[in-house]
């Protein structure tokens, strides 16, 4: 098993993200995690269907959330957290490919693997295990014991795919697919790699930020009342588009 199970992004300030998320896709936060306090950022955690969105946002100097804004010129996509049920292969295969880890924990119920992103390209990639997790809509321990209770699908039902941007994405989807064992397929012009629940893309670079997270694919069962709030809040592109924190959210079949 290998789920596309939450996606973080990092924005200088949570406040005004947290407000474009609520009105335009209609999620509600489910958990505030004080751990991240000890990484100098706050957060907030939205559950997208059985899947998650997480902002992060520094509240201290020289936190690795801080340097990664610089670095990409502003708000924008952190991290792409895949869900395994398997952690001992999947950290065989990091040893063997000699990746560093940024953050590693394991803990009775979650076991959590963070890659640097030096080793892996593309973004911070981590994979994650929850004790008893194969039920979706059970434990997920990053979103709080009550997450089920923030569900909102009225608008948004789930995150289909991630995408990544590179100068290189034929070179990145190649290091990506090595790294979890997971055969690159083509879509048109775009190389990605299936999950069970979504796919990763990959994609040339062409805003200026450079490698990174740049993008969202959404499963929207409300697009008339999304664009409507989008419009309001001055996030729509288009008709199959709108950005925020710095990512391009688009909107797809229910």
């Amino acid at each position: 098993m290998l789920r596309l199970r939450q996606i973080a992004l990092v924005a200088r300030k949570l406040a005004p993200v947290v407000d474009d998320l609520r009105d335009v896709f209609g999620l509600e936060v489910a958990y505030r995690d004080p751990a991240v306090k000890a990484f100098g950022l706050e957060n907030a955690v939205f559950p997208v269907g059985h899947q998650f969105l997480e902002v992060v946002s520094p509240i201290r100097e020289g936190t690795a959330g801080g340097r990664y804004l610089e670095r990409r010129g502003g708000d924008g996509g952190y991290m792409v957290i895949l869900q395994c049920d398997d952690h001992a292969r999947r950290k065989r295969r990091v040893e063997e490919l000699g990746i560093r880890k940024a953050l590693a924990q394991d803990e009775p119920e979650y076991r959590l693997m963070q890659l640097h992103p030096r080793d892996t390209g593309g973004s911070f990639l981590e994979i994650d295990m929850q004790v008893g997790g194969e039920d979706m809509s059970a434990a997920w321990q990053p979103a709080g014991r009550e997450w089920q209770r923030a569900v909102r699908t009225e608008v948004v039902r789930a995150i289909a795919a991630a995408e990544i941007q590179s100068p290189d994405p034929e070179g990145l989807a190649g290091r990506w697919s090595e790294i979890l064992e997971v055969p690159v397929k083509r879509d048109g012009a775009h190389p990605f790699l299936s999950l069970d629940n979504g796919v990763v893309r990959f994609v040339m670079a062409g805003d200026g930020r450079g490698e990174g997270l740049g993008g969202l694919d959404l499963a929207v069962a409300d697009r008339p009342r999304l664009l409507v709030a989008a419009e309001r809040r001055g996030r729509r592109i288009s008709e199959t588009l709108v950005e925020i924190c710095g990512m391009r959210f688009r909107l797809g079949p229910r």
